[in-house]
């Protein structure tokens, strides 16, 4: 029988692209650029968009409303991940990337022409809630989608590298989508016009990707597979089950990958949902003015994480999470006192840009965490714990901060990031010891 999970015992190093790898890196990096302006678009604009469609209660209520609307895009994204799981071990993942893409375009198509609140009422807020879940099912086979195919294409360091400018494409996404909104709420222009934007630039990517070709990794396996089901001449579908069935992941790898994502949601929600409403109760920022300070502080980010990108390059990426894990502990214990006492807007902007530099950046890392995942199994399972991740933590961040800190003021907040680190730790010391036993954290 053939063994479809091999590790690597000696490191296989490259330290330049072929011509193959740059177009796949360019093409995918495009593709994620517009899908996750697209996903974005909504939740930057959210201060403006929440009230065309949803009904204007009292603030706790709303509060609460405008959580499930934030939420609604992240909680169902494990069902997303099945399926587009199945679709990258079973079918391809070319074919994954290209079908979250179209399916990008289409819903950016709805958004633009739906009705808002005051012409059908709550018959809006439910059919955008829907879009913003189809938008968040989408989004989770997309990313995972782009950097296995760039982990599976690639060896280290720049393994690290093309997986790392998936990231960032996000985050130029995201950042696109600020600026996008900026000059919305600037210039008094309509909103459906960024979303007709953002679906004319979801459909140039999907076409673009049809150019991608299969990873070789998984087409090898493919004909692995083949060659055993015709040298033993067995009916395909039983034994293609019985392979796949005996494929085993270490439940403590799982665990360790779901306590090592759950960090980057917290940050996100502080930095973006939850000092945006500082700036607007405390300081009467409008929500143009929000928008405009939330891009600044994307702006920065993305500084911060190419000169992350760049030291993984030279040095090996658990290390500098290691360096980066300390510094999230510090500047946790330090935020809450520092939100206490933010005097103006100028120290909330400063809090905003420190908390997104001091989390641990993963995504160099993500090459490593995939390799210990079975080659017909990656796709499913890193999928699905990274959208359980989503789902659980943007509905702890979303509904408990709205009473830790009605009864714990700023402190409250403690309560969530502190037990994240100490999951954090756990997780990465165990895929340390992972990359020990197979010789490569001396690189």
């Amino acid at each position: 029988m053939v063994n479809f999970q091999k590790k690597q015992n000696e490191l296989t190093i490259s330290t330049t692209f072929t011509r193959v790898q740059k177009e796949a890196v360019g093409l995918l990096s495009i593709g994620t650029f517009l899908e996750y302006f697209d996903l974005m678009l909504y939740v930057h604009m959210a201060v403006l968009l929440n009230e065309l469609f949803f009904p204007q209660i009292d603030p706790i209520s709303m509060s609460l409303l405008m959580a499930f609307a934030f939420c609604s895009t992240f909680i169902f994204r494990p069902f997303g991940a099945l399926l587009f799981g199945w679709i990258g071990d079973n079918i391809g993942r070319k074919s994954s990337v290209i079908i979250t893409t179209s399916l990008m375009a289409l819903l950016c198509i709805t958004m633009a022409n739906l009705p808002t609140y005051a012409q059908i009422g709550v018959s809006a807020t439910w059919l955008v809630t829907i879009c913003r879940v189809l938008q968040g099912m989408s989004s989770m086979g997309e990313i995972i989608g782009a950097e296995l195919y760039l982990t599976e294409i690639t060896k280290p360091p720049i393994q690290y590298t093309a997986v790392a400018l998936i990231s960032i494409s996000c985050c130029i996404g995201s950042a696109a989508a600020l600026g996008m909104a900026t000059i919305i709420t600037s210039l008094g222009l309509n909103w459906r016009i960024a979303f007709w934007m953002g679906a004319g630039i979801a459909i140039i990517g999907a076409v673009a990707r049809t150019k991608l070709h299969e990873t070789p990794e998984f087409t090898n396996a493919k004909l692995q597979l083949k060659a055993v089901l015709e040298e033993d001449n067995i009916y395909k579908k039983k034994l293609e089950r019985s392979v796949l069935g005996k494929e085993k992941v270490n439940k403590k790898t799982i665990i360790s990958l779901f306590l090592i994502q759950c960090i980057w949601p917290i940050c996100f929600y502080i930095a973006y949902i939850y000092c945006g409403s500082i700036l607007k109760s405390s300081f009467g920022y409008s929500a143009a003015q929000i928008i405009q300070q939330n891009f600044v502080v994307s702006l920065l980010y993305l500084v911060g994480l190419f000169l992350a990108t760049y030291l993984n390059y030279k040095i090996y990426p658990l290390k500098i999470l290691k360096v980066q894990l300390g510094l999230f502990f510090a500047f946790s214990l330090a935020c809450p006192y520092l939100l206490n006492n933010a005097q103006s807007a100028v120290d909330i902007f400063i809090i905003q840009i420190l908390i997104m530099l001091c989390r641990p950046d993963i995504s160099s890392a993500i090459p490593i965490f995939f390799k210990y995942f079975p080659i017909f199994k990656r796709f499913t399972y890193t999928s699905f714990t990274f959208a359980l991740v989503s789902a659980i933590m943007h509905i702890i961040n979303s509904f408990s901060l709205v009473y830790l800190i009605e009864y714990f003021s700023h402190w409250g907040i403690l309560i969530i990031t502190l037990p994240l680190g100490i999951g954090f730790a756990f997780g990465l010391k165990h895929f340390i010891k992972l990359e020990k036993e197979v010789g490569n954290y001396a690189y």
